[in-house]
C-alpha cells in the first residue's frame, strides 16, 4: 500500500482523475482499517487526513465522474468517517450505495462496491447472501477487457470466495 499511498501523494495538480479517486478509494480503506487496529492507534491522525482529503476531492468532482460514481465515493466516505468516530451516518451511506447501482446498473466499480456495503455491513443492513449476488453481478461486468488490470476486480473475485466460505458454515 505504501506504492499506493505515494501515488496519491504524488499528484501537485490538486484535480484527481477518476482513476486517482478508485486508488485514494482503496488507499483510505487500507489506512482506517490499520488506524482502527490495536497498537496502531498511532495512525488515526493519517487516516483522518486522508479521507478529509478524499471526501475534498470527491465533492470537487461531483457532477464529473462517471453516473453513479459520486455517489458510491461519498457512501466510501460516510463509512470511513463512522470507522474513525467522525460522523454517523450509516443509512445515509447504504442509501447512496443502493442510490448509485440505481444510475449506473452495469458499472462494475459501483456494483462491486454495493456487495462490499452490504458484505461489511451489520444486519439488518447487509448480508452476506445478498453481497455475493452483487459481487456477481459486479464480476461478470468485470469481464470486459477494459477491467482486466483493474484492483476492484480481483476483489471482487476475494469477496465472493469469501461469500462462499461465510455461507457453508451457516
Amino acid at each position: 500500500m505504501a506504492v499506493w499511498q505515494e501515488y496519491i501523494d504524488v499528484r501537485k495538480d490538486g484535480v484527481p482523475s477518476t482513476k486517482d479517486l478508485l486508488y485514494e478509494y482503496g488507499y483510505c480503506g487500507y489506512i482506517v482499517a490499520e488506524a482502527k487496529k490495536e497498537g496502531k492507534e498511532a495512525l488515526l491522525p493519517e487516516a483522518k487526513r486522508y479521507v478529509a482529503r478524499f471526501r475534498e476531492h470527491v465533492e470537487a468532482q461531483k457532477g464529473k465522474l462517471p453516473a453513479g460514481h459520486y455517489e458510491m465515493y461519498m457512501s466510501a466516505v460516510y463509512v470511513y468517517e463512522l470507522r474513525l468516530h467522525e460522523s454517523m451516518r450509516p443509512v445515509k451511506a447504504m442509501s447512496l450505495a443502493k442510490e448509485a447501482t440505481r444510475l449506473a446498473p452495469d458499472d462494475p466499480l459501483v456494483l462491486s462496491y454495493y456487495g462490499t456495503s452490504l458484505f461489511y455491513a451489520p444486519k439488518p443492513f447487509g448480508s452476506k447472501e445478498e453481497a455475493l449476488t452483487w459481487f456477481e453481478k459486479a464480476a461478470e461486468r468485470f469481464e470486459a477487457p477494459r477491467w482486466e488490470y483493474c484492483w476492484t476486480r480481483e476483489a471482487t473475485q476475494m469477496y465472493i470466495q469469501q461469500c462462499h466460505e461465510k455461507l457453508k458454515k451457516h
